[in-house]
């Protein structure tokens, strides 16, 4: 199966292909001054394989875990860069999962002020939500991707084989992201049925179609490219909070349902969206409890989220599936009240 998404970008476009075996069917588009960045787990894993689809080119690796998306772990990707010779005619493969592909893509974006740039990612969450529209960054001890850029991929390959090695854990991950897609725009997504392995690259397709349909409408987050963010605002502060323990994606399935709690909260949506999201986590696995986390630490934690504005409190919440929307002055009570029904 291949599926080719034309991707229309302010300073050109690019393809996202869906294939599998997708980076040995396009090796003839990289060139040969490149260099492939990735992680030691999956240099393991495929380090072999990519020498001899790229010969010539550098494999250089990070460390893997949110932890080290830092200006420090970019600052030696320049340092590596230098060392490999990669000039402006060369070529960033970020071959990994959603920590490389930020971090690769933004020392791609910032180096010589900018080099060719190839995703290649290799997680789900990947797949269907990081590696499409451009956004790349890191993190700063004071919150998630406070530094960052906007820097499209001049290509972007999907390889569905590549979940074969991927761990469950980082399934039910990616998972979280799906299911946001679904909620936002595409209900089909929350259907089981769609989730077994025989249909990967067709549930592949339409989540990346929902982030597509969106990033095209709104390439630099001025309006509804802010949707995106559902379950986000909640997610990153767990992240922060948990110092990383928890994951981008299982903080993200509680910040699901965090927002559709805040959403009955203030009656915008009915008992039965909240019991869907609920049991549309419950399903995957996600958890469902922000555990012995502190409300009024993740509260302070979402002061520094990208999506508050000149101090004002501001989430995307639902009124329906299908039907996101933008609230700005959420009172902090009841934030918090969410939150505290949310402990375990």
């Amino acid at each position: 199966m291949e599926d080719v998404i034309r991707v229309d970008a302010p300073d050109g476009g690019y393809d996202l292909v869906i294939k599998d075996d997708a980076l040995r069917q396009f090796a003839h588009r990289v060139p040969e001054r490149a260099v492939i960045v990735t992680n030691p787990t999956l240099e393991q894993l495929y380090g072999q394989k990519l020498r001899e689809l790229f010969p010539t080119a550098s494999l250089i690796t990070i460390p893997d875990g949110e932890q080290h998306k830092t200006l420090e772990t970019v600052a030696q990707l320049y340092a590596d860069f230098v060392a490999a010779g990669l000039d402006r005619s060369g070529v960033v493969v970020a071959f990994g999962g959603g920590v490389v592909g930020d971090t690769a893509g933004f020392a791609a974006a910032t180096y010589m002020r900018g080099v060719y740039l190839l995703q290649s990612p290799t997680s789900l969450l990947a797949m269907v939500d990081s590696s499409v529209g451009g956004k790349v960054g890191v993190d700063l001890p004071q919150g998630k991707n406070l530094v960052g850029a906007f820097k499209q991929p001049d290509l972007v390959l999907i390889d569905p084989d590549m979940l074969e090695t991927l761990p469950e854990s980082e399934w039910r991950c990616g998972m979280a992201e799906v299911i946001k897609h679904g909620f936002l725009a595409d209900e089909g997504l929350l259907d089981p049925a769609l989730w077994v392995k025989e249909r990967r690259a067709e549930m592949i397709k339409r989540a990346v179609l929902v982030k597509v349909e969106v990033v095209q409408r709104d390439p630099y987050e001025q309006t509804i490219r802010a949707h995106l963010n559902l379950g986000h605002t909640f997610g990153h502060a767990v992240e922060q909070v948990s110092g990383y323990q928890w994951k981008h994606g299982e903080a993200v399935g509680v910040g699901l349902l965090a927002a559709a709690r805040l959403s009955h909260e203030l009656s915008l949506c009915d008992a039965a969206l909240v019991d869907l999201v609920d049991e549309t986590l419950a399903q995957v696995g996600l958890p469902r409890s922000i555990g012995g986390l502190d409300p009024e630490a993740l509260y302070a934690a979402m002061g520094t989220d990208k999506k508050f504005k000149g101090g004002r409190s501001r989430f995307i919440l639902l009124r329906g599936v299908g039907e996101p929307v933008i609230v700005e002055d959420v009172p902090k009570e009841a934030v918090i009240r969410v939150l505290n029904r949310l402990k375990s």
